[in-house]
Order: C-alpha cells, then structure tokens, then sequence
C-alpha cells in the first residue's frame, strides 16, 4: 500500500513534514494526531518509513458483497484494524485492546484523541479513555501530531480531493512513565490526555474548543435539523398567507361583478 497508495499520494499532493526525526526507527510508539479529514489516515502512514496500525470501525470489514469485500480488503492493506462497537462500552474497549497488542509487538499505533474528525477545522478536548489508558498500559511514548490543512484538501461529504499541499508537523516524544499503573484513575488519565493535547494545538495553531467533538457535531445536526424546520414552516406560512390573499381578491372580484 505505501508503494500503489503512498508513492503517488506524495507525488500528487507534496506534504511538508516537519519532525520525522521524532518518531524512532525501531520499538513501539503512539501516533497522537489532530483529525481533520478522512485523508489523515493516508498523508501521515505515506511520509513515514515504518507501518502505523489506526483502528478503524468493524463495518467497514463485515459489509457484504463485492463492494464490502473490496473494502475489507483495502482496510486491511492499509494497516486498519477492526473494532466492533457493539456491547455496552463497545469501541473503547477494543481500541484498547488493539492498541496494546500493536505496541507490544514494537510498531506504531496512531490515534485520534478527539475520537472523530473536527466539525469545523478547530481542535476539540481529547476523549481521555483510549489514548491515556493505551499509553499508561503499554509504557509507550506518545509522539504528538498535527495535520494541517487536510480538511481542505478533502472536507467532510467530499469524494473528489484538491490537489493542494498539506503539512504534517510531528513533535517530541512525551514520557508519562511518571504515571505508570495509574491508568485507572480518571484525574490522570485527563491529565495525560490534556498534556497531549495542549501540544498538539502548539503544533497544529488550531483555536482549541473545551468541549467533545461529538457534541459539537449534535449540535450542528440539530441547529441544521431546526433550520430546515424553520424554513419549512416559514414557506408554509407564506403558503397559507398567499392562498388567504387570493380568496381575499377573489371575493373582491365577486362583489365588484354582483348587480
């Protein structure tokens, strides 16, 4: 895949790499990235030598026909792993598990801690039950992230991509070895994911927003939701205010045309 995908990726679009001497050339490590386009997942695996493992939702793997075995197979070429959502903490307890098995064989992981691409170009407060609990685990160093300009290249409901440059910022590796056999407790964890963050903003300049992407993007769907409502009882309206006018005017006719 980085030779069919990552070869012409580089070619066409020319990404800015800044830090590859930050992410070692041997043992395991975490990949901390902002999220800003589904394309994230191809720019960054494509500028490095190594083989970085994302987890990816289950569904793109168990489609059916040859459109979903297609899919399947391209996921997994990538280096995507599955994970069922299912079950009632679902994906937070596969993606830890799969994490913990990547970094324990000595390779990559790389994780989005906003846990979903931004809604807006911002970045978003980190989900503190994957990153921190896989890094605490496994004793790996997280290496923070910054994509730059991919929303651009390819927003979000887009198919065809921009050919324009995006920029990959990689800072230095963050040791939380202070917090080992601690990642059971909730005020480290966000501890641990906070610190991540606040230099993923550095790198990236991205506005910071204190609160969950998900949530940010509930609300989106439903000030969109309520819009659409809105313009939907406004043309009523104007509808009905039309139809009254013209029973009005013809009831003017009438009495004009009566003996």
């Amino acid at each position: 895949m980085k030779v069919t995908i990552g070869g012409p990726l580089k070619l066409a679009f020319r990404p800015w790499v800044e830090g590859l001497e930050n992410v070692p050339a041997e043992g395991a490590a975490i990949l901390a990235s902002n999220h800003l386009s589904f394309s994230d997942s191809f720019f960054l695996p494509a500028v490095l030598d190594r083989k970085v493992t994302f987890i990816a939702k289950a569904e793109y793997f168990t489609t059916p026909g040859v459109k979903g075995r297609l899919t399947a197979a391209f996921f997994k070429g990538v280096g995507q792993l599955p994970v069922d959502r299912s079950g009632a903490r679902g994906a937070g307890e596969a993606a830890i598990r799969s994490g913990i098995e990547v970094l324990e064989r000595g390779e990559l992981f790389g994780i989005y801690p906003e846990g979903t691409r931004s809604p807006d170009g911002r970045l978003y407060r980190g989900k503190p039950g994957g990153l921190a609990r896989v890094a605490l685990a496994s004793g790996a160093p997280v290496i923070p992230v910054a994509m730059i300009d991919t929303e651009k290249i390819q927003p979000p409901g887009k198919v065809m991509p921009k050919l324009m440059r995006p920029g990959i910022r990689i800072g230095k590796p963050l040791d939380f070895s202070r917090y080992q056999g601690m990642e059971h407790d909730r005020f480290v964890l966000r501890a641990v994911t906070d610190e991540v963050m606040y230099e993923i903003m550095n790198l990236s300049g991205q506005e910071y927003v204190d609160m969950y992407a998900t949530a940010m993007k509930r609300q989106l769907t439903e000030a969109a939701k309520a819009e659409k409502e809105a313009e939907k009882a406004a043309r009523a309206a104007l509808a009905r205010a039309e139809k009254e006018q013209a029973e009005k005017e013809k009831q003017t006719e009438q009495h004009r045309t009566e003996p």
